[in-house]
């Protein structure tokens, strides 16, 4: 009989104390995933400041391509006006779309390519954009430690009993990320 006394009391003293310990675990693993948002909330932000300088710059070089510089403010407008992650993961795409095409534009004009304020910032947004990759990883990194405590056994039944969800990865085309070539020499 002590030693299922034992054994009973190693359970009702252990049990909570495991249960303590994946609340815990996944209370920091969500922060970390915050934190991680708020990482590349501040490159956007970045990004966000730098596209109306730009525009204003290459616009009176490139005054047949007007469509092109509104739909970029336009997706800027709607980059800056996003409430969440994950709608700010699909306006973020669009952006760098709307970007990308601007940049390609932007090789058919010389006089333009040797502005010295386009290339200056040429160079910010692309250290930005460069920034902004690095975010997204840390981002997705910590996404996938928060989504496999939240998946796995034991710990996806404390998740389960405080709400704890998975979070979304920042998964955007490559095509409407990745930083053009310009060469602006």
């Amino acid at each position: 009989m002590e030693i299922i006394g034992w054994v009973l009391v190693g359970i009702i003293v252990g049990v909570p104390l495991l249960g303590i310990l994946f609340y815990n675990r996944l209370v920091g693993l969500k922060n970390q995933v915050k934190n991680a948002w708020r990482q590349i909330d501040v490159q956007l932000k970045r990004r966000h400041d730098l596209i109306p300088n730009l525009v204003e710059v290459v616009k009176d070089y490139m005054s047949y391509e007007q469509e092109t510089l509104q739909k970029v403010i336009q997706a800027r407008t709607q980059a800056v006006s996003a409430h969440s992650p994950e709608e700010a993961i699909v306006a973020e795409g669009v952006l760098g779309g709307a970007l990308g095409k601007l940049f390609a534009l932007m090789e058919n004009y010389p006089d333009l390519k040797a502005n010295e304020n386009v290339a200056r910032l040429m160079e910010e947004l692309s250290a930005t954009e460069n920034k902004i990759s690095f975010s997204r990883q840390f981002y997705n990194d910590s996404v996938m430690a928060l989504n496999n405590s939240v998946q796995s056994f034991p710990s996806n039944i404390v998740a389960g009993m405080f709400g704890f969800r998975e979070a979304t990865y920042f998964e955007v085309p490559e095509t409407e990320t990745a930083v053009p070539k310009v060469d602006l020499r």
